[in-house]
């Protein structure tokens, strides 16, 4: 197996290959791969899947991957690291790094092509042209075009793995409901926001109705949700970050870690730092 690095926070790649290299791939960063042209075989983490124009894989540090190439085939990928999140937090770009934090916590580990849903899958497709002129023509500020341009295909991106993650979610979901996974996901650190009432004030729509259809359209209560991302999120602080328990239940306003303590073993059979001790390697 070959281990490889990213010395830069993003970087852009475009390439035509016949044969993908043989050796099976482990990346100490996160890997955009879109398909222009060309058909054959994703295989991820011992999983296959058949791919052609306009598929979009996302493969994460922990994914062991790699394509099995039956027609000739375009690739352009797009590779960054933790240490992009950090700049665009520096800069503050707080909600683009939420939603890469998004997807950090809840990328799938299957194969298969992440763009759920269907009036995103041209959207992708024309911005990644534009990243490729781009670096094709190298005008004046193409770098801070370019990196304008992957801060909106990732943002996409987080909306499509958001899809995924309730079980019924289809691409033909109504807006409404992506718009309240929407909400939450922005609220999650602002409890008071995420009560029913206050949701159901926001979007206009009466409480008993919004109960029954975000579970009829998600296949999960409204709380169900909340808890289960606010578990995802523990969850990434305690494999990829050095806060202590005390600190994530006060940002995840948990009353104290006691009961942070009692919600995860609950959920997870296990308490947090033992959780951590196990799986942080």
């Amino acid at each position: 197996m070959t281990n490889t690095n990213l010395y830069l926070p993003f970087e852009v790649d475009v390439k035509e290959l016949e044969q993908f290299p043989k050796t099976t791939r482990k990346n100490n960063f996160f890997e955009l791969i879109y398909v222009v042209s060309g058909t054959g075989i994703q295989i991820i983490n011992n999983n296959q899947f058949q791919y052609s124009a306009g598929n979009l894989f996302l493969v994460t540090p922990q994914d062991i991957h790699s394509f099995e190439i039956l027609t000739p085939t375009k690739f352009f990928f797009l590779r960054f690291n933790e240490y992009y999140i950090k700049t665009n937090a520096q800069k503050g770009m707080q909600e683009t790094v939420q939603r890469m934090e998004y997807i950090l916590q809840n990328a799938s580990h299957r194969p298969g092509c992440i763009l759920k849903n269907t009036v995103d899958k041209p959207l992708i497709a024309s911005l990644i042209e534009s990243v490729m002129n781009e670096q094709t023509n190298q005008q004046i500020y193409h770098q801070k075009i370019t990196e304008q341009i992957v801060n909106a295909i990732i943002t996409i991106v987080a909306r499509n793995i958001a899809l995924k993650l309730p079980k019924n979610i289809k691409e033909a979901t109504g807006e409404t409901v992506l718009e309240i996974l929407h909400y939450i996901q922005e609220n999650i650190y602002n409890p008071k926001e995420l009560k029913a009432n206050v949701i159901s004030a926001h979007f206009n729509i009466s409480m008993n109705y919004l109960g029954k259809y975000f579970k009829k359209q998600t296949g999960e209560t409204l709380q169900e949700y909340i808890s289960n991302y606010k578990l995802r999120l523990i969850e990434a602080r305690l494999l990829n970050t050095d806060m202590r328990i005390n600190e994530i239940a006060d940002e995840l306003h948990f009353s104290d870690e006691s009961h942070l303590n009692k919600v995860f073993r609950k959920h997870k059979g296990i308490n947090p730092s033992e959780f951590r001790k196990k799986y942080s390697k």
